[in-house]
């Protein structure tokens, strides 16, 4: 083998690495060989040097850094903020949803006497009202669930709040009962705003996944 082999495996020596070859192959060379060990000792002498010189002076920049740095990180408040709107928005349906069943129960129990109506008409409406709370309360408790709720009980809402008003208009419905509607109304505007707030939600990724093609 030629020298330059050798002194790649001196090299690797110095390195830690694999020599290629066995030491004692090498180390015999290096006995025979007083250019390669010249090389071997000025290749050391080299690599010493470079891994026992001192640092460059670094400016200490950690007061800087710290004050840089956002008091919390980016989108945490903001998170932070939707989870508790979120569940603000679920014990506000919650407390809806027990309000409309609690409206259902006298038509379920007293029948006529409930509603001035006869009993099966007073038994519809009861179950009527227990099933839209059956549906405020699910919504409550799988938000997801919003959207599909949405147009059904919307369009139920719309129409019962312009026939509730033509019937307080001719006397047809007291004021108490009319106002027992709100809380319908109220959960159903619960339920418009998770659905929106959901869609929205989903709406952030997939522009997102749009740009990163781009």
């Amino acid at each position: 083998m030629q020298c330059p082999g050798f002194r790649e495996a001196i090299s690797a020596r110095l390195d830690g690495e694999p020599l290629g070859m066995p030491a004692a192959d090498l180390d015999r060379h290096l006995a025979g060989c007083a250019a390669c060990a010249a090389w071997a000792r000025q290749a050391e002498l080299v690599t010493r040097r470079a891994r026992l010189a001192a640092a460059p002076a670094v400016p200490d920049l950690t007061a800087a850094v710290l004050t840089a740095l956002p008091r919390e990180l980016p989108g945490t408040a903001a998170a932070a903020r939707s989870r508790l709107s979120a569940t603000a928005l679920r014990l506000a349906l919650l407390a809806v949803g027990v309000a409309q069943a609690g409206f259902a129960w006298p038509s379920l129990s007293a029948g006529a006497a409930a509603m001035s109506a006869p009993v099966h008409m007073a038994h519809e409406s009861g179950a009527w009202n227990l099933a839209v709370a059956a549906a405020f309360l699910a919504v409550a408790a799988a938000p997801r669930l919003a959207g599909g709720a949405l147009p059904f009980l919307g369009t139920f809402v719309v129409l019962l709040a312009v026939l509730t008003v033509a019937d307080l208009r001719a006397g047809q419905v007291h004021a108490e009962r009319a106002a027992a509607h709100l809380v319908l109304l109220a959960g159903v505007a619960l339920i418009a705003t998770i659905a929106w707030r959901g869609r929205r939600r989903r709406a952030v990724p997939a522009v997102a996944r749009e740009r990163v093609p781009a």
